[in-house]
């Protein structure tokens, strides 16, 4: 199904629409071939666990807006989350790329040890993946789009794959957005779709993978029917002006910490520079003063060259 080229579409890159879309009844073969496409292999049936929404406060943020999956085959843990909003990256900047890691390192092991351990050995606990689709910059010294990182050796050796960070930027996806769909692989079509399905000057694009990836087409389909829905257009309204206060707020925050921090230092420095006006008048004056002492020695070391010459006579 092709999205309408004139209409407003939700964007699948906010959190509460992303869980929304992937979560819905008719959306379990999408979400299949999403996983299948971030994991790296085909994964053939999954169940969806903690799929409840907080019941209040549309701006709160926690782990029951991910897409929290089994995988049947193989019990392995995927947690998929989206890291939506543009306006993030100005909170992030305040916050820094190591909050970032630092909590994703967290919510990964976390999920990865509350797998029940009880009678099982440790080589058969199932493989943990958590992924992040983000729409800032993550890392901005790396030009790839797509970050898997596993527990690697100095010399890059696999020691273990259980535990599996994936973090999918797309504020990167413009080499991505220059390759005919036929190139495209299947995670660079959804990462296409998941960024980029709400912008109109992009839908003739996005149409092209809904077309071409019978999934993603499907995928698309309960994006135009969630996109209908007045009462989901309201909360997304709603959840954006949140979003936009608690940044705004942010930024109020830091610029006022600078006013005050350069309003501190100006009293500091003009404190000093009192100080160091006091201390050069008061070395001028001892400059004074010893000239005036240097000048009586020269009188009397004159005098004394008087009176010598009188007594040579």
């Amino acid at each position: 199904m092709k999205l309408p080229m004139n209409s407003d579409i939700l964007p699948p890159s906010d959190d509460y629409v992303f869980k929304t879309l992937l979560t819905h009844p008719d959306a379990k073969p999408a979400l299949i071939d999403l996983l299948s496409a971030i994991v790296g292999r085909e994964v053939t049936d999954v169940v969806i666990r903690n799929n409840e929404l907080p019941a209040a406060d549309v701006d709160e943020k926690n782990e029951r807006l991910d897409v929290n999956c089994t995988a049947v085959d193989d019990g392995s843990q995927i947690n998929v989350e989206m890291q939506g909003s543009r306006l993030a990256e100005d909170a992030e900047s305040i916050e820094g790329n190591e909050s970032f890691i630092n909590k994703y390192i967290y919510y990964m092991t976390d999920l990865h040890s509350s797998q029940k351990s009880k009678g099982v050995e440790y080589f058969n606990l199932a493989r943990t993946y958590q992924v992040t689709f983000s729409m800032y910059t993550v890392f901005s010294r790396r030009k790839g789009f797509l970050t898997p990182v596993n527990l690697r050796a100095p010399d890059g050796e696999l020691i273990s794959d259980q535990i599996n960070m994936i973090i999918i930027e797309l504020s990167k996806l413009g080499d991505v957005l220059k390759k005919p769909v036929e190139e495209m692989t299947p995670l660079e079509m959804w990462s296409v779709f998941l960024g980029h399905a709400d912008d109109p000057r992009k839908r003739e694009l996005v149409n092209e993978i809904l077309e071409r990836k019978e999934a993603l087409g499907m995928a698309g389909a309960i994006l135009a029917t969630i996109s209908k829905d007045e009462d989901e257009k309201a909360k997304f309204r709603s959840r954006r002006k949140a979003e936009t206060d608690r940044i705004s707020d942010l930024l109020t925050s830091r610029a006022n910490g600078a006013f005050e921090e350069r309003a501190k230092w100006k009293v500091i420095v003009s404190e000093k520079d009192a100080e160091i006006a006091d201390k050069d008048a008061a070395i001028a004056g001892k400059d004074a003063a010893i000239a005036g002492k240097d000048a009586e020695i020269a009188d009397k070391d004159a005098e004394i060259a008087r009176l010598r010459a009188q007594l040579a006579k």
